[in-house]
């Protein structure tokens, strides 16, 4: 009889710890969660002044024709030089998130929230949330080993996005991206691009490292970084809502603001007394090999003038 409980027990043994192995899929080595704010609100007195960002892209968002360092193809710059910025007035596109591929950097922010998601019926730890990104964007990190979806499936603001953990970074792929940009000045990035984040924590401090990979607009992957400071005081609002109001009412119905094909903005060039060449972006242009291209275009216009 002894023996019989002996097994009995050794057996409820081993379906526990079976159980509890399914139900805990996350194995971190450093958890993220918490409330971080932005680089902007690092902007202060003494210790607070830390603003580390790219000043264009965490305001009111870059000049247009300003391209500088984008690993962006032809197809990419007539699209971007095409746009403007009066498409933000259509009444359907008023309260337009910023879509995954740029809403981590944002404009203005963001604060951000990065909670644990936890299974309600196993206690399992299955994804983290991210909340307080531009418009309501809020993204879902799935960390339980599920697939990605059919290419067919829905696109989104959010993307769909799947995290694993390697040491204390946490890896995360996106995929279903809507059509979006990776600047505020046009610059696109389509619904078959792919982005990898590595999102690591030091301390009081977050970094994400954003790539993304675009087949239809880009030359090679784009890169950049974010960084956010842990701030327990901090909690982040709910969405606010938009209410889109007719700021196109002299134009007709169906009327798209954009700039006529061969359209080119030179004026940022003009403003920083840089080549326009020097402007337009393209893989070269990432590289330290460039500056010798860039001192030879400078000393060219010189020599026109």
């Amino acid at each position: 009889m002894t023996r019989v409980i002996t097994r009995y027990i050794q057996g409820g043994v081993a379906v526990a710890a079976a159980m509890v192995l399914l139900a805990t899929p996350v194995w971190a080595q450093s958890d993220i969660s918490g409330e971080w704010m932005t680089p902007r609100a690092f902007m202060g007195v003494g210790a607070l002044a830390q603003q580390f960002e790219d000043g264009p892209d965490r305001a009111d968002g870059p000049d247009v024709g300003d391209y500088t360092g984008l690993p962006i193809n032809d197809f990419a710059r007539k699209k971007a030089e095409a746009w403007t910025a009066s498409v933000l007035s259509q009444p359907e596109r008023q309260g337009n998130p910023h879509p995954a591929q740029y809403s981590i950097r944002g404009g203005g922010g963001p604060n951000i929230r990065i909670s644990k998601v936890i299974d309600p019926v196993t206690q399992a730890w299955v994804a983290y949330q991210l909340d307080g990104l531009y418009n309501g964007a809020n993204r879902t990190i799935w960390l339980d080993g599920r697939q990605h979806p059919s290419e067919y499936a829905e696109h989104l603001w959010s993307g769909f996005s799947t995290g694993k953990w390697d040491g204390n970074v946490l890896e995360v792929r996106t995929t279903h991206m809507k059509l979006g940009v990776i600047r505020r000045n046009g610059v696109p990035s389509s619904p078959y691009g792919v982005m990898t984040e590595r999102f690591v924590r030091h301390g009081d401090y977050l970094t994400v490292i954003t790539i993304i990979d675009d087949p239809i607009y880009l030359e090679e992957p784009f890169v950049r970084d974010v960084t956010f400071r842990i701030n327990p005081q901090q909690n982040v609002g709910p969405t606010t809502s938009v209410d889109p109001s007719d700021e196109l009412g002299d134009k007709p119905l169906g009327w798209v603001p954009h700039d006529p094909p061969g359209t080119h903005h030179p004026d940022f060039a003009k403003k920083f007394h840089l080549p326009f060449e020097a402007t337009q972006g393209g893989k070269e242009t990432q590289y330290p090999e460039y500056m010798k291209k860039l001192a030879g275009l400078i000393a060219a216009e010189r020599t026109k003038k």
